[in-house]
């Protein structure tokens, strides 16, 4: 199936999600709740997917009120097989097909590579590997069952690049993993018309980095994490600054694209 040629289209046009259907995982805050606002602003109907059902359920009554969109939510647990194909089989449901599914749940637990245990280990790479292969692969199923081409986008990091501090050994070994992972779904999926790409966030100011940063501040565990301490562009990222770059690579503007990692960095790995 081959990408179309938008040349003649008009930016609003490219930009424009109207007509398609996304689902956003780890979405009930931070990262995946501003990417699920900008896909809903931008006119997609989206499914919020959370480990907290209530927290997702909030968030999607709030956008769908503020956008006038069609925003759901359900529980989703990533790492399990079952889990992904009901929340998958409620977007398809809900809005007549899937065109757009955002990976971005994950888990950053700070231990130190010498007291990791393996049941941490495990969780980390359930979560945050095996939670993309999951999603990726129900989306894309469903994506070819349907007739549609579509775009899958996973959350990398900046440690997918590189190593970040002590403590996140697990963290920074599954994201590498996603940044590959990305690649050779890109390489699958073309034949099918689904394009899939990276986003590399850099530390970003949500609810679960700065509950994390007050955590070890507690412990007294002097980690320091660049981006919170220096900038290139004179600040510490929002999650919007991410969400918007989701949304490039959503769109039509990025039709041309797949198998990239796009870092949203400030400058961070430079």
């Amino acid at each position: 199936m081959a990408i179309a040629d938008v040349s003649t289209r008009s930016v609003a046009e490219l930009v424009s999600l109207a007509g398609r259907a996304a689902v956003v995982t780890g979405a009930a805050q931070g990262l995946g709740r501003a990417m699920a606002r900008r896909l809903a602003e931008a006119g997609a109907s989206v499914l919020i997917g959370d480990l907290n059902g209530d927290l997702a359920r909030d968030a999607a009554a709030e956008l769908s009120e503020d956008l006038g969109r069609k925003v759901v939510s359900t529980a989703m647990d990533v790492s399990d097989s079952r889990s992904v194909a009901a929340a998958a089989e409620i977007a398809t449901r809900q809005f007549g097909g899937l065109d757009i599914w955002v990976n971005n749940a994950g888990v950053y637990p700070n231990i130190p590579l010498l007291e990791m245990t393996e049941q941490v280990w495990d969780r980390v790479m359930d979560v945050n590997l095996k939670g993309v292969f999951l999603g990726a692969q129900e989306a894309a199923r469903r994506m070819i069952a349907g007739g549609r081409s579509g775009v899958i986008i996973n959350v990398v990091s900046t440690a997918g690049f590189r190593g970040v501090a002590p403590g996140v050994s697990a963290y920074v070994a599954s994201k590498h993993g996603v940044r590959g992972a990305t690649r050779q779904m890109a390489l699958e999926l073309a034949p099918h018309g689904i394009r899939v790409l990276g986003v590399a966030p850099t530390f970003c100011e949500t609810e679960g980095n700065m509950a994390a940063l007050a955590a070890l501040a507690e412990r007294d565990v002097g980690v320091e994490i660049p981006a919170t301490l220096t900038s290139l562009l004179g600040r510490v990222g929002v999650p919007d600054d991410i969400a918007r770059v989701v949304l490039f690579c959503a769109s039509d503007m990025s039709v041309f694209m797949t198998g990239s990692t796009l870092l949203a960095d400030a400058g961070e790995t430079i």
